[in-house]
């Protein structure tokens, strides 16, 4: 600290070193990024991880809806029973010989469920995800609050079917042979700083029939599905 001598004529003054107010600048602005930082990190670790919790529970949903509706539909305008995609041949005491795919059939079925399913999940997606504001703060407990911000949701690639088959035994020389479709499809969520990927698997009921008569074990444990030339 320098002072003023009157006395001696010679005054002093406060002296500062040349870099100290650029080191406060620099501390100041190393603080904001830090702060930044953080609220990306804590961001990137809580909040996105809820809004693609929230938001995957509501396309899983949809696309559900969707693909259902495309498959029976398509069941429909096909007039689709169990006779038609499956041939079951008999030996003369009505003794199960084989089972076998409708290969042709069953395709055709794909093919169009998974036209229609396309169609509906653009439709939805034009609707895009809701979530509420509160999921924004990364707490569920508030997550469920607050007005909805709306995200786009993206068709990706293209949906995929396999079919699934079970027996069951239903009674003394009676199986219940039960046929499933297995509706794959992919969308991507876009939200702030993050896109998302969501696969969802629908299983669609398609058809079952009461079997009469003995069924060798070759079909009881196997998938008559695997050597039909199916998609």
């Amino acid at each position: 600290m320098m002072y003023k001598d009157y006395e001696s004529g010679y005054h002093y003054r406060r002296y500062r070193k040349p870099g100290a107010a650029r080191v406060r600048r620099w501390a100041i602005v190393f603080s904001v990024l830090a702060v930044i930082l953080g609220v990306v990190i804590y961001f990137q670790r809580n909040v996105t991880q809820l809004l693609i919790s929230l938001s995957e529970a509501t396309v899983q949903s949809l696309a559900a809806s969707a693909v259902n509706e495309a498959v029976y539909e398509t069941l429909q305008w096909n007039a689709v029973d169990y006779e038609k995609l499956v041939t079951i041949t008999r030996d003369a005491e009505q003794k199960v010989l084989s089972i076998e795919a409708n290969a042709k059939q069953l395709n055709l079925l794909a093919r169009q469920s998974m036209t229609l399913s396309m169609a509906n999940l653009n439709e939805i997606c034009e609707q895009g995800v809701r979530v509420p504001l509160g999921a924004f703060t990364g707490m569920e407990v508030i997550a469920g609050f607050g007005p909805k911000v709306k995200f786009e949701i993206i068709p990706v690639g293209t949906v995929r079917c396999a079919y699934r088959s079970s027996f069951t035994t239903a009674g003394i020389n009676q199986t219940l042979h039960t046929i499933d479709l297995d509706v794959t499809a992919t969308v991507s969520i876009v939200m702030p700083a993050h896109t998302a990927q969501i696969e969802t698997v629908t299983e669609v009921f398609v058809c079952e029939s009461l079997i009469v008569g003995e069924v060798p074990d070759l079909y009881l444990h196997g998938d008559i599905f695997e050597n039909a030339g199916l998609l």
